[in-house]
């Protein structure tokens, strides 16, 4: 990821999140749009909602190989968040699949959960990136309840301990949502610039580019401000000028 942000001069994460379409026209609009903006991008996002009407094994397949194809790193945005031996095998697939890193939910926890993930990962050489705090409203519902540690009593929010954790297992990214600045702040005061942190929710969910660079993020995953803007190609330079400027 550093090196095609500097080879790019950019830190924007390309989520290509599209309206509900026949598959054709998906991928139609997908290609067209990667073919337009790479220029501008260090990254770009699939998730789950491209995935299942285009096919993991061809249409996917067929994205991620077009994305390498300009040089860029894909992230598949799974989440996964179930037990160790199924969260392996779907790690598997993604990765089998061509993606360079997916995410990852550690409500699970390690023991028979994200440890097969990391595991797999480690094997293959690719990335997982922990979801921390995510960039909905209703984000502080789960991610910023008050836990207790065990071994100490004391409270802490839940988010904080993702962050540790994200350091402690060997992430190789943490999501903040760029509507939580403040979050952002928090997490960058965890991990420093061990663990770099991803941004989304730049736009359409609210979040400003300045207040999330300033706040600690590194890269900004950036989606229906760029893909459904009438304009797409602007909006990318945009955005990207924006980060610059911090």
């Amino acid at each position: 990821m550093k090196r095609s942000a500097e080879k790019a001069g950019s830190n924007i994460v390309l989520a290509l999140d599209l309206p509900p379409e026949k598959p054709q026209s998906l991928m139609s609009k997908s290609l067209d749009l990667l073919e337009r903006m790479h220029p501008y991008l260090c990254a770009v996002k699939i998730n789950r909602q491209l995935v299942l009407p285009l096919g993991l094994s061809d249409g996917a397949r067929k994205l991620v190989n077009r994305i390498h194809d300009f040089g860029l790193p894909a992230i598949m945005d799974c989440k996964i968040n179930d037990v160790g031996h199924t969260n392996r095998l779907i790690a598997e697939y993604y990765y089998k699949a061509g993606f360079d890193a997916l995410t990852a939910n550690p409500f699970v926890g390690w023991a028979e959960g994200m440890q097969p993930v990391f595991e797999v990962a480690e094997k293959m050489n690719r990335g997982v990136i922990l979801l921390v705090y995510m960039s909905h409203k209703g984000a502080g519902e789960g991610y910023g309840q008050m836990v207790r540690d065990p071994k100490t009593g004391r409270m802490f929010p839940q988010f904080v301990v993702f962050a540790e954790w994200a350091l402690s297992w060997g992430a190789d990214g943490a999501v903040v949502g760029a509507t939580y600045p403040e979050k952002i702040r928090q997490v960058h005061d965890v991990l420093g610039d061990r663990v770099p942190i991803y941004s989304p929710g730049i736009g359409a969910q609210g979040g400003d580019v300045a207040a999330a660079v300033d706040a600690g993020a590194r890269y900004l995953i950036v989606g229906r401000s760029i893909t459904l803007a009438e304009k797409p190609v602007e909006a990318a330079k945009f955005v990207r000028d924006a980060a610059k400027q911090r």
